[in-house]
């Protein structure tokens, strides 16, 4: 019997949630996915550092203000090491949106425009990447106008169904809803611990997927932030789903039945009108895990943004 990744990989699209190389090189996926945080990490690795003076002289060749370079610098590191990925997967690796932009849809699609211009620089299509921006209402509309331009967009930090509804609405490729974020929340809130089958990251996901798939939206659930390989089973057949290396190892060393849980039956239902910016705004305000994620989540990319713009400053000295 084949182990429970190789079975997971003949139902799902496996997708690395990492910018190490060489995990990405273990784990052959067909997508890759980056953030503040992993690009955070991936500077202290050994491939980063030709990286970080790539990126600080291309910044210093580029612009002249500080601040400038700084943002610049940062966006070419994330870029080179988008770059490196591709080459790697036959896929397509998502780059981040600076969080601190996610409340502004003019100055997401700027930097996005930014992002796609680099990696075009660097010789990766549109075909190659993905946009990544926070599903907040600004976000959802910015990526509305670059899916127009033919930019496709992956997007994050989803943990409610109007978050998801509003995405498929405005014709997003594809979105993330987290898993194990919204499992940490109830944990915290309730005292109680849950199995796969009563895990409420398991249960969002799942109902986002069906929703999508009765309604008959082409936008794909790619289901993200694990805690555990129980999660990542309980979503077999999930159009795809973002796994860190250390999940994909136990997933790689364990065999057994796979069961697939999810599964495309073809659109049932009509779909109804499109959420409103109000609706939207309101169903987010009732959901206090759903809100306190987003906003949390946010900040914690925000953090990690920051972070990464010190080791750049180094660089730029």
């Amino acid at each position: 019997m084949s182990t429970l990744l190789a079975q997971l990989k003949a139902v799902t699209t496996v997708v690395v949630d990492s910018g190490d190389l060489n995990a990405i090189e273990q784990f052959r996926p067909v997508d890759a996915t980056t953030n503040p945080s992993l690009l955070l990490n991936a500077s202290q690795l050994e491939f980063a550092k030709p990286l970080l003076a790539q990126a600080a002289a291309y910044a210093k060749a580029k612009a002249t203000v500080q601040t400038a370079q700084l943002s610049l610098a940062s966006d070419k590191f994330a870029v080179d090491v988008g770059t490196a990925i591709s080459k790697l997967v036959p896929g397509r690796v998502s780059t981040e949106v600076d969080a601190r932009l996610s409340f502004d849809t003019e100055a997401t699609i700027a930097k996005a425009l930014q992002l796609v211009a680099l990696y075009q620089e660097n010789g990766v299509g549109k075909d190659k990447i993905l946009i990544k921006i926070a599903s907040t209402w600004e976000g959802i509309q910015a990526a509305r106008v670059l899916e127009q331009q033919g930019i496709q967009c992956n997007l994050t930090l989803l943990f409610h169904m109007c978050q998801a509804r509003a995405c498929a609405e405005a014709g997003v490729f594809l979105i993330s809803p987290f898993v194990g974020r919204i499992l940490d929340w109830y944990k915290a809130s309730t005292g109680q611990s849950y199995d796969a089958e009563t895990d409420p990251g398991v249960i969002s996901v799942r109902e986002i997927y069906r929703y999508f798939k009765q309604h008959g939206h082409s936008t794909i659930v790619m289901g993200a932030s694990f805690r555990n390989i129980g999660e990542v089973l309980a979503l077999a057949g999930c159009d795809r789903l973002t796994i860190a290396p250390p999940l994909l190892d136990e997933l790689d060393k364990q065999r057994g039945e796979l069961t697939v849980y999810l599964k495309d039956t073809g659109a049932t239902t009509a779909k109804p009108a499109s959420l409103t910016e109000t609706e939207f705004r309101w169903a987010l305000n009732e959901d206090a895990m759903a809100t306190e994620k987003l906003a949390e989540g946010i900040r914690k990319f925000a953090i990690d943004q920051r972070k990464l713009e010190q080791v750049i400053s180094l660089a730029l000295q």
